[in-house]
């Protein structure tokens, strides 16, 4: 089977910005037929989610309304990295700060992703905070609101398998964190 080759993008034009996206318009002749085609793309910051854990290894999640699905959800604290954010760890511990209230130790990142590259162009990461208590007061922005909660870490695999958290960046980042666990205890 040859190689995929990489579509030459001929011009690239933004048709509308939505303050949380743009959209980009990209024309890009096939390498296989030379034919050319025009691509929608989604322009949006990275994202980051948190993993917390707190000394008795339970994750810090948050319950929030979300609108694309009209339901309650249970998530991993997260969000957009800001411009101002130097890395995503940066960006994790101060998600993790403004959403919880809570601060930790060892911050790290533990992955990263591509969310949807058929349509998006951002990267979301997976940041693991270790030993988190209590340190701030939750600042939410207007358009938030959470409710935390603590799952023993146990649990989580059990939940995953249930359905219980519908959010495919949060089951990412949970794999993630199991495969970071597994590495642990194994070696």
């Amino acid at each position: 089977m040859p190689d995929i080759l990489p579509w030459e993008r001929t011009e690239c034009k933004y048709l509308h910005d939505y303050r949380i996206f743009k959209i980009r318009q990209d024309f890009a002749v096939s390498p296989r037929t030379s034919v050319l085609h025009d691509f929608f793309v989604l322009e949006t910051h990275p994202w980051v989610n948190v993993i917390a854990l707190t000394p008795s290894r339970d994750l810090i999640m948050v319950q929030q309304f979300r609108h694309g699905v009209r339901e309650i959800t249970l998530e991993i604290p997260g969000g957009v990295m800001d411009d101002l954010d130097k890395d995503p760890v940066e960006a994790g511990v101060r998600e993790l700060r403004e959403e919880t209230g809570f601060e930790g130790t060892n911050a790290r990142q533990i992955g990263w992703i591509h969310p949807n590259p058929a349509i998006q162009g951002n990267m979301a990461y997976t940041v693991l905070v270790e030993n988190c208590a209590v340190k701030h007061e939750i600042s939410l922005d207007d358009g938030e609101d959470v409710a935390v909660k603590f799952i023993p870490a146990r649990e989580i695999p059990a939940l995953m398998k249930a359905g219980t958290f519908s959010h495919a960046l949060v089951m990412v980042s949970l794999s993630y964190w199991l495969l970071e666990e597994s590495r642990i205890h194994v070696s």
